[in-house]
């Protein structure tokens, strides 16, 4: 009988199916998981009612683990991705009421689901990889590894590309600081002076995504935000008073503090963003474009120029040298495929010839800003059956991953076997992926 329906017969509107530890697993939290998965961008999951109480319970492990090690994870990475994904959901459905509907859930709660299953998400990925970080493999290994498999069964390497970059950042004029400054200064003086409410301000004016819960911001430790706002976050004594005007790679802030605890602080903020005038993205459009014809001129190298002349910090002082992070074995590679390019690149890249130097475009960077840009295509090399001379670290990653794979299996096993794990009878009847779980 599935358990659902089980819980049906027994007409449960909620119970504990599994306990872990001392932490239990409730009916809810598997519904609110499963509904979740059904909608658009999320990844689908088979069986259900036997595969979400299994990753609900690894988390446990991984969560108890990051307690353990103290492990932080950035409020702003949780917050961007939350936003992300909120506006994916309104752009398939059409609007925020469409959302709620098929979510059951307003989108100010199905926003603070995400935020916990965001945040747990990444404290459990900083588990991981702590725990496989010292995995190595020697070149020795990786060919014993591959020696006698077949060609045919070798991994293939989609087309690959390595990309130069060179950026422009348009300039905020003095007049927009000034405007953007002098209106937070307003929010504040009406805040202090007990004229309005801060979230009130926040929820009307904030660019920011907690706008919509007031600018609230969930305790975190000082290493969560960016150095800037986390300073002036953790320097705030009076829940009554506001901060001075905070400028960050996001914008300008001003924060209030809502509570302290221990080495965690509660804030809410409003985050304005400065408006960049048409003609300046020209400027720079014209500017790189200028740096082009002169590279094609021979006047000087695009190595020298993207040293000397390129706005991005990422690439400068590496030959404007794009840099991928394989995140399976926290590694750097120029090697991109086509699907790991920022996408305003990618459009650009791909239909150039190796050695081109593109027109100057727009592009949207990591911090979320738009910025202007020319790239050039170093190389491409096509798609091909890996092989030890020209894909090595692409063998070696592949065994590497093996390796921490077989490390992490190891861990889990391990918890399990020593952690107190209760499964309810209905619930018992599944295929789970890792043994253990029943005592």
């Amino acid at each position: 009988m599935l358990p659902m329906l089980a819980a049906a017969q027994k007409n449960v509107v909620d119970e504990i199916v599994w306990v872990v530890g001392d932490e239990p697993i409730l009916l809810s939290d598997i519904e609110e998981v499963r509904i979740s998965s059904e909608l658009p961008g999320s990844d689908p999951v088979d069986n259900p009612y036997c595969t979400i109480p299994e990753q609900i319970a690894l988390q446990k492990l991984y969560l108890h683990q990051a307690e353990l090690d103290s492990i932080e994870v950035s409020e702003g990475d949780v917050i961007r991705s939350v936003d992300q994904r909120i506006n994916y959901l309104i752009q398939q459905y059409g609007s925020r009421e469409a959302v709620e509907i098929f979510a059951r859930k307003k989108i100010s709660q199905l926003r603070e689901q995400y935020k916990k299953m965001e945040r747990e998400k990444e404290m459990m990925f900083e588990v991981q990889r702590k725990l496989v970080g010292g995995v190595t493999v020697t070149p020795a290994e990786v060919r014993e590894y591959f020696k006698e498999m077949p060609e045919d069964s070798l991994p293939f390497i989609p087309t690959q590309v390595e990309v130069q970059i060179i950026t422009s950042e348009p300039r905020v004029s003095r007049e927009e600081v000034e405007r953007i400054e002098g209106k937070l200064r307003e929010f504040a003086r009406r805040v202090n002076s007990g004229e309005t409410e801060f979230s009130t301000l926040a929820k009307f004016y904030s660019q920011d995504g907690s706008a919509r819960d007031g600018g609230e911001l969930d305790y975190a430790g000082r290493n969560q935000w960016v150095p800037e706002f986390a300073n002036v976050a953790f320097s705030l004594t009076d829940p009554k008073k506001v901060s001075k005007v905070v400028k960050t790679e996001f914008g300008y802030h001003i924060i209030q503090l809502i509570d302290k605890k221990g080495d965690l602080v509660k804030v809410r903020h409003i985050l304005l963003k400065p408006e960049i005038d048409e003609s300046e993205y020209q400027r720079c459009l014209t500017r790189l474009d200028s740096i082009a014809a002169d590279i094609k001129a021979d006047k000087f190298s695009f190595d020298i120029a993207a040293q000397e002349l390129s706005d991005d910090k990422d690439t400068r002082f590496n030959r404007g040298i794009m840099a991928n992070l394989q995140e399976e074995t926290n590694t750097l590679t120029s090697r991109f495929q086509m699907k790991d390019l920022p996408q305003d690149v990618a459009k650009v890249v791909e239909k150039m010839q190796v050695g081109e130097i593109s027109p100057a475009f727009r592009m949207t960077n990591a911090k979320g800003q738009t910025v202007c840009a020319i790239v050039k295509l170093k190389n491409r090399i096509d798609g091909h059956r890996a092989n030890m001379t020209e894909d090595f670290q692409a063998l070696k990653n592949v065994v590497v991953s093996k390796k921490r794979e077989e490390k992490l299996e190891k861990w889990i096993q391990d918890k399990i076997a020593s952690t107190y794990v209760r499964i309810s009878p209905d619930w018992r009847g599944c295929d789970f992926k890792y043994k253990g779980w029943i005592k």
